[in-house]
């Protein structure tokens, strides 16, 4: 399985940014897609998911800023960033095949990408 990440840059506080991933390989139907961010300093940490069965997850910094979605057979899953802040500075990964929340015990791969970095300035 390789996962890529695209659209990644810079932009002023307020903008937009749209990343993509694009996933190449087999996943498994119970699991799903994700985005990740790692700022400087921080823990990286869940900025939003979305499976098969509809089921979309927010991290609390994306709520109401950002939107996942993806195609049918989830090979592109696309984050939709509104609102930037500079506090939303971080590298962006897509990770493949990732654990529903619902189905804990069933094993998914969690396939990272490499990353994409996004700034934003004041």
């Amino acid at each position: 399985v390789q996962v890529m990440e695209s659209g990644g840059g810079s932009v002023q506080a307020g903008g937009s940014l749209k990343l993509t991933c694009t996933v190449s390989g087999i996943l498994s139907s119970w699991c799903g897609m994700g985005w990740y961010r790692q700022a400087p300093g921080k823990e990286r940490e869940l900025v939003s998911s979305i499976y098969h069965d509809g089921l979309t997850i927010y991290g609390a910094s994306a709520k109401g800023r950002f939107t996942i979605s993806e195609d049918n057979a989830m090979t592109n899953v696309y984050l939709q960033m509104g609102d930037l802040k500079l506090t939303d500075t971080a590298v962006y990964y897509c990770v493949a095949d990732v654990t529903h929340p619902s189905t804990p015990s069933l094993n998914c791969g969690h396939y990272w990408g490499q990353g994409t970095q996004v700034t934003v300035s004041a």
